[in-house]
C-alpha cells in the first residue's frame, strides 16, 4: 500500500511545481511587456514633465524654430555616424575664432593686395586670382560694428543701411548723376544713373519704345558694368530678372550696394576669360557707360557678348560713343577720337552678323540673328572672325576669350527666323515648359520625364521646407538665395512667386551642365567651384541651399573651407538648408556648432528611414565690436 501511495504524492508535487512555474513565467512577461510600453511612452517625450528638463536642454533648442511639426531625431536606433578621427577640427570644437575687423569686406578671389601682382594689361589684374591653400585665411569674417539687417524689398530698392556698407566714395563722385545718396545713418537711390539722369524707369521706357519688353519675350538680362544696379533694380517690376556685374575697382562697392539693396549682382569684368555664364543666356546684354573698349583687341568683348546672347536676342548700348555728336565735349574727347571708336563698334557687330535696328538718341540697339545659316554663307566676304572649331560653347570657368565666333546650333531649314537651338516660351510660361537642351537630347541622362519630376519633387521640398523653417514661410522675411548646386533650377522655380530672387550655381564638378536649361527657364546663375571662393561680397545671401555639396567635393577639398565661405557670404540671422547623407551632416555639424551656428537635424521629406537628412541652420547674430573695444564674440 505504502509503495503504491508514494508515487501519488510525488505526482502530485510535480503537478504543483509546474503550475507555479507557469505563473511565474506569465507574471514575468507581463511585466516586461508592461515596462516596455512605459519605456515607449517616455521616449516620445509625452511622458517626461517639463520640469524634468534641464535648464541646458532648454536653452539648446534653437529659438528660430519654435513651434515645429517635424520632431528632432534621435539616431541612436537607426543611422549611426562613425567617430571621426582626432584631427584640428575636433580639437577646436568650442569656436572658430573671428577675424579682425580689417577683414569686413574681404573677398577673396578679388583680393587688392594680390591682384597687384598680375598685369594691367586689358584689366587682367581684375580678374579672379584667388588664394593658395596655404594663404586661406581660417577664421569667421565679422560684420562691421552697428550692422543691421537690410530692409526688405522692395524697400530695400531704394533705402540702405550706411553701417552695412560703409562706403561714401560713390556718393562724392557721381553726386550729380543721382547713384546714391548719403544721408544720417543711411544711403538713398534714386534710380539715377549716368546716361540716364531722369531715372532708370524713364530709360527703361525709352528702351521700351525700341524693343517689346512688355510681352515675355525678354526674361534674362545682362548689364555690363552695372554700377549699383539700378538698371537691373527697376527691370524687375517688369518681369525681368537682371544679372548684373562690375569689377571690384575706384568705384569702391558698387556690386556691395546692388545686393545690399537686393539686386542680382557679381564681381566680375570682362578681360582674358570668359563670363562664367553659358551660351544662349540672355535675352538682352546692356551697356551703359561701362567703358569697355569693345571694338579693340578684334573685337573679342563683342564676341563673347555674342556667346552669351540668345539668338535674336538685343545689344543695348549707351554713352560714348553712341550720340557723340552732342555729347564730345562733356566727354572731352575729340570728335575724330569717338567717330573712330563707333565705326570699329559698327564694324565688329556687322561682322558678327548683328543687325543695327535703331539708334535713337543716346541708345543704340543691335540684334543678333536668330541661326547662322546666312551668317555662313556670307563669311567668306566678311573674313574674320572665323567660327570657332572644337570649342565647348558653354563652358565659363577659366576658359579664355576667343576671337572666334560661337557658332549656333544647326537649325533644319534655311529659313532666316528659325531659331538655332529651339524657340522659347514666353514668360511666365517659359519656366515649366520644356526647356530646348532637354528637347534636343543635348544632356546626357536628362529627359523631359526626368525635367517635370525634377519640378514637382521640388514644389513638395520647398514645401516642407516651409513647414519646418517659419521663416522662409514668412513672406519678405529673406530677398537674397543662393542655391550651390542648382541642377535644373528646381528649388528656384518652386519659389518663383516669392519676393526673392535665386542665383543658380551649377559646380563645376558637376557630373552634366545644366546651367544652360537653367537660363533656358527663365532664372539665372552662374559656374563655382566651391574648393574656392564666390566672386561675392561678405554677407550677401540671406538664404543659403546645399544640396549634396558636401558629398560631391568630398576628397576634393577640406569640408571646413567651404563652410567658412558660406559663413562668409551669408549674413547675420541668415538661414541655410544642407541636404546629405546623414555621416556627412553629422560631420557638417560639428564644424557649424563651432562657427556658432544653430542647428538640428530633421528627416527627409519621405520619412526616416532615408539615409538622407536635412540640415536647417541660422547664423548667429555677431559684429566686429566698438572702434574701442577688441575683444572676439
Amino acid at each position: 500500500m505504502g509503495n503504491y501511495r508514494w508515487p501519488s504524492k510525488l505526482s502530485k508535487l510535480s503537478l504543483r511545481a509546474k503550475h507555479t512555474n507557469l505563473y511565474r513565467v506569465i507574471l514575468i512577461a507581463i511585466l516586461c511587456v508592461t515596462f516596455y510600453f512605459v519605456g515607449v511612452w517616455q521616449h516620445s517625450g509625452r511622458g517626461i514633465s517639463r520640469s524634468s528638463i534641464s535648464n541646458h536642454e532648454l536653452t539648446s533648442v534653437p529659438c528660430t524654430f519654435p513651434h515645429q511639426t517635424t520632431p528632432i531625431l534621435n539616431f541612436a536606433s537607426r543611422h549611426t555616424a562613425p567617430d571621426l578621427p582626432p584631427t584640428i577640427t575636433d580639437a577646436r570644437v568650442v569656436q572658430i575664432p573671428s577675424c579682425g575687423v580689417e577683414f569686413s569686406e574681404y573677398t577673396p578671389c578679388e583680393f587688392v593686395n594680390r591682384s597687384l601682382n598680375f598685369p594691367r594689361e586689358r584689366l587682367i589684374y581684375r580678374e579672379r586670382h584667388c588664394p593658395e591653400k596655404h594663404e586661406l585665411v581660417r577664421c569667421r569674417i565679422p560684420a562691421p560694428y552697428g550692422y543691421s539687417l537690410p530692409f526688405r524689398w522692395p524697400e530695400s530698392r531704394d533705402v540702405a543701411w550706411f553701417a552695412n556698407v560703409p562706403h561714401t566714395e560713390l556718393t562724392v563722385e557721381k553726386k550729380n548723376q543721382n547713384w546714391v545718396r548719403y544721408e544720417k545713418d543711411r544711403f538713398l537711390f534714386p534710380g539715377g544713373g549716368t546716361m540716364f539722369p531722369r531715372g532708370a524707369d524713364a530709360y527703361i521706357d525709352e528702351i521700351g519704345r525700341l524693343i517689346n519688353l512688355k510681352d515675355g519675350s525678354i526674361r534674362t538680362a545682362i548689364d555690363t558694368g552695372c554700377g549699383v544696379a539700378s538698371f537691373g533694380a527697376y527691370l524687375m517690376s517688369r518681369n525681368i530678372v537682371t544679372m548684373s556685374f562690375a569689377p571690384r575697382d575706384t568705384h569702391e562697392a558698387q556690386v556691395q550696394f546692388a545686393l545690399e539693396r537686393g539686386v542680382p549682382a557679381i564681381i566680375g569684368v570682362l578681360a582674358s576669360i570668359r563670363l562664367p555664364f553659358p551660351a544662349r543666356a540672355f535675352d538682352i546684354a546692356h551697356c551703359s557707360r561701362c567703358l569697355i573698349p569693345w571694338g579693340q583687341y578684334n573685337g573679342t568683348y563683342l564676341i563673347e557678348v555674342d556667346r552669351v546672347l540668345r539668338p535674336g536676342g538685343y545689344w543695348i548700348l549707351s554713352g560714348p560713343p553712341i550720340n557723340w555728336q552732342r555729347h564730345w565735349k562733356g566727354w572731352e574727347r575729340t570728335r575724330d577720337d569717338l567717330n573712330s571708336e563707333q565705326s570699329q563698334i559698327e564694324r565688329v557687330a556687322r561682322s558678327l552678323c548683328w543687325r543695327k535696328l535703331v539708334q535713337r538718341e543716346d541708345l543704340a540697339v543691335w540684334q543678333k540673328p536668330t541661326n547662322h545659316v546666312h551668317c555662313k554663307r556670307n563669311r567668306i566676304a566678311l573674313g574674320r572672325p572665323p567660327f570657332c572649331h572644337r570649342t565647348l560653347p558653354d563652358q565659363g570657368w577659366y576658359t579664355k576669350l576667343e576671337t572666334c565666333l560661337t557658332p549656333l546650333p544647326e537649325v533644319t531649314g534655311s529659313e532666316i527666323k528659325e531659331v538655332a537651338g529651339g524657340q522659347l516660351a514666353r514668360w511666365p510660361e517659359r519656366l515649366n515648359a520644356l526647356p530646348p537642351r532637354i528637347k534636343s537630347g543635348s544632356l546626357e541622362g536628362i529627359t523631359e520625364d526626368e525635367f517635370v519630376s525634377n519640378t514637382e519633387k521640388w514644389q513638395r521640398r520647398v514645401s516642407y521646407y516651409k513647414k519646418y523653417d517659419q521663416q522662409l514661410a514668412e513672406t519678405g522675411r529673406y530677398r537674397n538665395f543662393l542655391d550651390m548646386n542648382a541642377h535644373l533650377g528646381g528649388f528656384a522655380s518652386a519659389l518663383v512667386d516669392d519676393p526673392v530672387w535665386v542665383m543658380n550655381v551649377v559646380p563645376v564638378e558637376a557630373s552634366v551642365n545644366t546651367l544652360g536649361v537653367i537660363y533656358e527657364r527663365g532664372l539665372i546663375g552662374t559656374y563655382q567651384n566651391w574648393c574656392e571662393a564666390m566672386s561675392t561680397y561678405p554677407r550677401t545671401y540671406d538664404f543659403i541651399h546645399a544640396d549634396s555639396v558636401f558629398s560631391l567635393y568630398k576628397d576634393r577639398c577640406d569640408m571646413e573651407d567651404i563652410l567658412l565661405e558660406m559663413d562668409r557670404i551669408l549674413r547675420p540671422k541668415g538661414s541655410v538648408i544642407i541636404r546629405d547623407d546623414i555621416d556627412v551632416l553629422t560631420k557638417v555639424k560639428k564644424i557649424t556648432d563651432a562657427m556658432q551656428w544653430e542647428g538640428r537635424i530633421g528627416d527627409h521629406e519621405n520619412g526616416p528611414l532615408e539615409r538622407e537628412k536635412i540640415l536647417f541652420l541660422v547664423k548667429e547674430y555677431w559684429t566686429a565690436p566698438a572702434p574701442d573695444q577688441s575683444s572676439d564674440p
